[in-house]
C-alpha cells in the first residue's frame, strides 16, 4: 500500500489540488465559502443558545467561553462529517475513474481525507487566530490537539472506508448515513453541555465516540484542562479496529467494487 501511494503520489496531489479548485475557483467568494459556512452555523447557535449555555459552563463566565465551546465541537464535528460523507461515496462518485485507469485504489479515499482535512486546517487556523485575539489561547497545551486529531481521523477513515465498499453493492448505506449523522449531531455535545442531560442519556453518550473526542477538545480550548486520555485511549482501540477491519474488506472486495460498478 505505501509504495503504491509512493509511486503515485502526483496523482494524489493532482487530485487534491483539483478538488479544491472545483469547488472555489469558479465562485466569486472562492475558499471564503469554506469559512462562511461554519462561522453561519456557529453565529445562530450562539445567538439563540449563548445565554442558556453559559451559565452551565462551570467557571467560565467570560462573554466569548460558549463560542470557543461551540468551535471546538462544529469545526472539528464539520472535519468528521466532510470525511466520512466523501468516504462514504468516494467509489461510487470516481466510478469513470476507477473503470478506465489502472491506479491503486486505495489513493481514492487517501484524496478525500486528505482534501478534508486541508480544509479543516484552513478553518481551524482562523480559529486559533481568534483564541490569540481574544487572549485565550491554550498555550502548549494546543499541541495534545494532535492525538486527538490522530484518534478522529483513524477512527472516521476506518468507519468510512467500511462504510464506502458496502455502499457500492448496497446503495441504501448512503442514504442511511446521511439520517444517523443527523441524530449522531445532536448526541454529541456540541451545542449543548453534556451535564444538562438526564443521567441514562448520558450514561449512552459514554459510548459514543464522536462524544469523547469532541469533548477532549473542548477540555483543551475551553477549559484549558487534559483530555481524558483514559477515554480517548479505548476510542482510539476502536479506531485501529475499524481501520484494520476497513483494510481487510478493501482489499478483499476491490476487484468487486469495480466489477460492480
Amino acid at each position: 500500500m505505501l509504495n503504491g501511494l509512493s509511486r503515485y503520489r502526483g496523482f494524489i496531489t493532482d487530485s487534491i489540488k483539483r478538488d479544491f479548485q472545483s469547488r472555489y475557483q469558479s465562485s466569486f467568494l472562492g475558499v471564503l465559502w469554506l469559512v462562511l459556512q461554519p462561522v453561519a452555523m456557529i453565529v445562530v447557535y450562539t445567538v439563540i443558545f449563548s445565554e442558556i449555555m453559559r451559565s452551565r459552563l462551570a467557571g467560565m463566565s467570560g462573554p466569548f467561553s460558549y463560542s470557543i465551546y461551540l468551535c471546538s465541537g462544529v469545526l472539528t464535528w464539520g472535519l468528521f462529517t466532510e470525511t466520512l460523507n466523501g468516504l462514504v461515496n468516494v467509489f461510487i462518485a470516481n466510478a469513470n475513474i476507477l473503470k478506465k485507469l489502472s491506479f491503486p485504489r486505495i489513493c481514492l479515499p487517501v484524496i478525500v481525507a486528505s482534501s478534508a482535512f486541508i480544509n479543516f486546517l484552513i478553518i481551524f487556523t482562523l480559529f486559533i487566530i481568534f483564541l490569540l485575539l481574544i487572549d485565550s489561547f491554550p498555550g502548549w497545551s494546543l499541541l495534545k490537539v494532535l492525538p486527538i486529531l490522530a484518534i478522529q481521523m483513524l477512527f472516521t477513515i476506518g468507519l468510512g472506508i467500511i462504510l464506502g465498499v458496502m455502499n457500492v453493492f448496497v446503495r441504501d448505506v448512503g442514504q442511511f448515513v446521511s439520517i444517523v449523522i443527523q441524530f449522531w449531531f445532536w448526541l454529541t455535545p456540541i451545542v449543548y453541555v453534556g451535564k444538562i442531560l438526564p443521567t441514562w442519556v448520558q450514561e449512552i453518550q459514554a459510548y459514543n465516540p464522536m462524544a469523547i473526542i469532541v469533548m477532549g477538545y473542548q477540555n483543551i480550548f475551553v477549559y484549558h484542562t487534559d483530555p481524558d486520555w483514559k477515554s480517548l485511549s479505548a476510542v482510539f482501540s476502536v479506531a485501529m479496529l475499524l481501520v484494520i477491519l476497513g483494510w481487510t474488506m478493501f482489499r478483499k472486495h476491490v476487484a468487486d467494487i469495480v466489477d460492480e460498478l
